[in-house]
């Protein structure tokens, strides 16, 4: 009963703090985001209130968070949509992972790591955080902006890549043979095709799963089916070393017609408080006190990783037809890194490649996680100002000069 009385209290005060930090990043204009991510460096260990008792309960609520986050998501867009998206943006897909593995991979090598921890380092700076930038579209109300699907078909290639990366990262940690290594990821593969296949060629059944049509709407029915549906594919997709967010926005796909609108619906208050709980479980991953030693080189990786997904951005959405200011907000929106990065690097840490590499990483990765949000919220007004200073140092026209 006590801890009972101590969860109740932790919880209590880490909602209410995040409810006030919420209200505060409203009236100021920006994503609650960054906050949240501070507050959660509060309660971490070494912060100001640690917790204890409520730990476990938060880093379960952080997984559902991130698995609400990428159901709504794929709740907005159809199967042909997701297909096409991914088909145009595949040279898009190559292009990101291999300019955002770079400064990962160069720096392991710059550090005098080695080449294990070089592969880790690649995956680590390589792979957008899905959870954070649909939770930044949903904020800045760009979800049916031109340049989203073209961010969605690069989160979801990363994703993609993620089901051939982990298992082979996991199988070099671990030292498997290639014999083994190479099951591992046909596993994977095969599971993320059959994951696949259903939300792209039976969607209609899948929503029958959720929702009858001869029934009336019951909110509470559609909550609870739609909520279980997703998480048991959630869980049988991350038993098959394929990620569950690509399950949960999978899931979301395959939902059609009225019942994805009427899913969207109930789950979006349940998505926002999982969600608040994600991005503090990110900031209590953090010891503040591992932070200065690995400041600089953080902060080094962080502008490179910030050039990179803004390139990667541009050039897609360029590619797919997009104006000028889409493509910048399009790079901007890539920036945060986030979940898979800490995954990635905590595999790392647990194979004991470098006593370094963790705290640099969860360094990196709030940077990334702050840095994200902040560059999706001010990109226009910094483009603006730029065009409008260089327009302003342009020498005139001399046949406007002339009155001409």
């Amino acid at each position: 009963m006590h801890d009972t009385a101590r969860i109740f209290l932790e919880l209590g005060a880490v909602l209410f703090a995040l409810g006030v930090l919420g209200h505060f990043a409203l009236r100021v204009g920006i994503s609650p985001i960054p906050l949240y991510l501070i507050g959660g460096l509060a309660f971490g260990h070494g912060g100001v209130l640690p917790l204890g008792a409520s730990e476990d309960f938060i880093e379960i609520g952080a997984e559902i968070g991130v698995i609400l986050l990428l159901l709504t998501l794929g709740l907005e867009y159809t199967a042909e949509e997701l297909l096409h998206g991914l088909r145009r943006q595949a040279p898009a897909g190559v292009l990101d992972l291999t300019l955002n593995a770079a400064p990962g991979v160069a720096a392991a090598f710059l550090l005098g790591w080695g080449p294990l921890a070089a592969v880790v380092m690649g995956g680590v700076t390589a792979i957008s955080s899905s959870g954070i930038i649909a939770k930044v579209l949903g904020d800045l109300g760009r979800i049916g902006n031109r340049e989203t699907p073209v961010v969605l078909s690069v989160l979801v290639l990363e994703d993609l890549a993620m089901a051939v990366y982990l298992p082979v990262v996991t199988a070099l940690l671990a030292h498997h043979t290639f014999a083994r290594g190479s099951l591992t990821v046909a596993v994977a593969l095969g599971a993320l095709v059959a994951v696949l296949y259903v939300a792209l060629r039976h969607s209609d059944k899948v929503t029958l799963l959720v929702f009858s049509p001869t029934a009336d709407r019951n909110d509470e029915v559609l909550l609870l089916r739609s909520l279980g549906l997703t998480l048991l594919v959630a869980g049988v997709a991350q038993r098959m070393q394929v990620s569950a967010a690509v399950g949960a926005f999978l899931v979301g796909i395959a939902l059609s017609g009225p019942v994805a609108e009427s899913a969207h619906e109930v789950l979006t208050p349940l998505r926002d408080l999982f969600a608040a709980v994600f991005f503090v479980f990110f900031g209590l991953q953090t010891d503040p006190v591992e932070i200065p030693p690995v400041l600089l080189a953080a902060s080094l990786l962080a502008l490179a990783g910030v050039a990179t997904k803004i390139v990667t951005g541009w050039w897609a959405a360029r590619r797919a037809g997009i104006a000028t200011m889409g493509r910048y907000r399009a790079g901007a929106a890539l920036v945060a890194r986030g979940e898979f990065s800490i995954v990635i690097a905590g595999l790392a840490v647990a194979a004991g490649v470098n006593p370094q590499l963790g705290p640099l990483a969860a360094c990196y990765v709030l940077l990334m996680a702050v840095l994200g949000p902040l560059a999706a919220r001010f990109v226009e007004p910094v483009v603006r100002t730029i065009r409008r200073w260089s327009q302003a140092r342009r020498p005139p026209d001399h046949a406007t000069a002339r009155g001409g």
